[in-house]
């Protein structure tokens, strides 16, 4: 049994981060990865020489986001380009005063939501859809279902205002990947690939002692950076057992959003950097973003209710839902000019299970408790444990560097 003074469990932002911070200090590290991959929920791939984000891909507040800084130091192009994810190009069935009637119903929301937080009463958000706005409220719940991956009844009014309040609004993206640009990010970390720990006995006084796919390791200091799927489901058994870290990642659960690309034999029919929603009056309806970064691309996201359906449904169905959105949109000869390269399905991604973490109506108080250090032995770290910044890949970050800066002072003094 190999013995080493700090053991960090995954290699997404949050693994790497902490792996970073504890860089350079008298410490035997080591990064433990189920994946054969680096980056965790951030994967950069390259079809058709084309590199395709299949995990996140927006530099969110990208105005204080550490990644925009670590872009340029490491010869990445940030893209400032303004999101247009709330319009609808070129009218398409949504004329100048339909989309100041929906600015006006997402302000509305979003004012509500926070006022509500303000008396920390945690409800569904969908509580604050204003009535008023009701013509736009599946609109709304769509939205949702991309940037929490589940509607809005499942969502925690508390969380939602925590994380409005404060993203800066400001919305980038990396050319090159953004999951490229974390790969790169954590190229010097000492990771092991293709090596799940599936048991992590605390029992000791000394040593905490991990099971893996390729050994035994004793660590003075074990970081946790799995998603709260892996955590809820037992896929890592703690001994003893953490069963306040279970309920805390049960309050956590893993929304879901999937990604298609489909590549444009005929790009210059499609205005670059626009946007489309497939329906205007659904919230079962995609999210399509027309040719980002100029390329000859369509960027498909379909989340919550919806994406779990398509992903049941099996290999081809996300594609056949957007293309025929795309039709009804674009006329049906589009589809003879695009055709899929790419598609996610992290519902059934292993030693993942979903996209990122969205507390349930009355579980805010569970991102604090998910982070909590157990016995100064075992620290937790990961986009779920943000309290403000969870979902994100530099909520991830950050946390990643909290929990390796709090390891290395406990073991160094």
């Amino acid at each position: 049994m190999q013995e080493i003074d700090v053991a960090i469990v995954g290699a997404g932002a949050a693994g790497l981060a902490a792996a970073a911070a504890l860089a350079g200090a008298p410490l035997d590290v080591r990064v433990l990865e189920a994946a054969p991959r680096v980056g965790g929920r951030a994967w950069t791939v390259t079809r058709e020489t084309l590199p395709l984000d299949l995990g996140c891909g927006w530099l969110h507040s990208a105005d204080r986001n550490p990644f925009t800084v670590l872009a340029g130091e490491l010869g990445f192009t940030v893209d400032r380009t303004p999101a247009r994810w709330g319009e609808q190009t070129a009218g398409e069935g949504f004329d100048a005063h339909d989309q100041a009637g929906f600015d006006a119903a997402w302000e509305a929301f979003d004012d509500a939501v926070i006022e509500g937080a303000r008396k920390r009463v945690d409800l569904p958000a969908s509580a604050y859809l204003p009535p008023e706005h009701a013509r736009f409220h599946p609109l709304l719940d769509a939205i949702s279902t991309y940037v929490s991956g589940v509607e809005l009844d499942g969502v925690s009014s508390l969380d939602l205002a925590a994380y409005s309040q404060a993203d800066t609004g400001a919305n980038w993206r990396v050319r090159e990947g953004y999951g490229a640009l974390i790969a790169a990010f954590g190229r010097a970390a000492p990771v092991t690939l293709d090596c799940p720990v599936t048991r992590i006995d605390h029992s000791g006084r000394s040593r905490v002692r991990l099971e893996t796919g390729k050994g035994t390791l004793a660590a003075r200091a074990v970081i946790v950076t799995v998603s709260t799927a892996v955590l809820a489901r037992r896929a890592i058994r703690f001994d003893p057992a953490l069963p306040e870290k279970e309920v805390a990642a049960a309050g956590l659960p893993l929304g879901l959003a999937d990604k298609l690309y489909l590549v444009l034999d005929e790009p210059e029919a499609f205005a670059p950097n626009g946007h489309v929603f497939g329906r205007l009056d659904d919230a079962r309806t995609g999210s399509y973003l027309l040719r980002p970064f100029g390329l000859p691309l369509i960027e498909t996201f379909v989340g919550g209710r919806l994406a779990r359906d398509l992903s049941k449904a099996g290999e081809g169905a996300l594609a056949g839902f957007a293309l025929e959105e795309l039709a009804g949109i674009f006329g049906s000869g589009v589809r003879r000019t695009m055709r899929p390269v790419a598609a996610t399905d992290w519902l059934a991604a292993p030693h993942v299970h979903g996209s990122y973490s969205c507390a349930l109506p009355g579980h805010a108080g569970d991102r604090g408790a998910l982070a909590e250090p157990v016995d100064d032995r075992l620290f937790f770290a990961g986009e779920a444990t943000s309290a403000r910044d969870f979902s994100t890949a530099h909520g991830a970050h950050e946390t990643g560097l909290a929990a390796g800066r709090a390891v290395r002072a406990r073991l160094l003094g």
